[in-house]
């Protein structure tokens, strides 16, 4: 999909999904994501006001367009990687206006949390087998 209208880009990532996240300027706050409008994408309210919280934030609600790309993970983590992604764009358009306020509520750094992985003997990364008597 090509573009000829400038926009800015920033990468989220969480978990394992990951986020490709295009901010188009003098837009009217439409958020797609995959093709398909947040509401239709995320069917909790919750995850909607993840996607948002960088927007709502920096006070720039409805002054932009976004278009997110985003694989992986399920969609708790992708939401959280839209957000690291839309808080990264954002940067661009503005970063001495815009960084104290997203940097202050985290949503710059990249969440380290990963799932331990399985170890050899055990039933999941930490889960023994259950122990018999007999």
């Amino acid at each position: 999909m090509y573009d000829s209208k400038p926009y800015f880009y920033g990468t989220g990532r969480r978990k394992h999904s990951v986020a490709r996240v295009r901010v188009y300027a003098n837009g009217t706050g439409a958020i797609k994501i995959n093709g398909r409008d947040i509401d239709d994408y995320f069917g909790l309210e919750t995850l909607k006001l993840i996607v948002r919280q960088p927007m709502e934030l920096t006070d720039t609600m409805g002054r932009f367009d976004i278009e997110c790309n985003v694989a992986g993970g399920g969609i708790s983590g992708q939401a959280g990687a839209i957000r690291h992604g839309l808080s990264r764009a954002l940067l661009q358009v503005n970063e001495e206006a815009y960084r104290p306020v997203l940097k202050k509520a985290g949503f710059l750094t990249r969440d380290p949390r990963m799932k331990e992985r399985k170890k050899y003997g055990l039933k999941a990364a930490r889960r023994a087998p259950q122990f018999s008597k007999r």
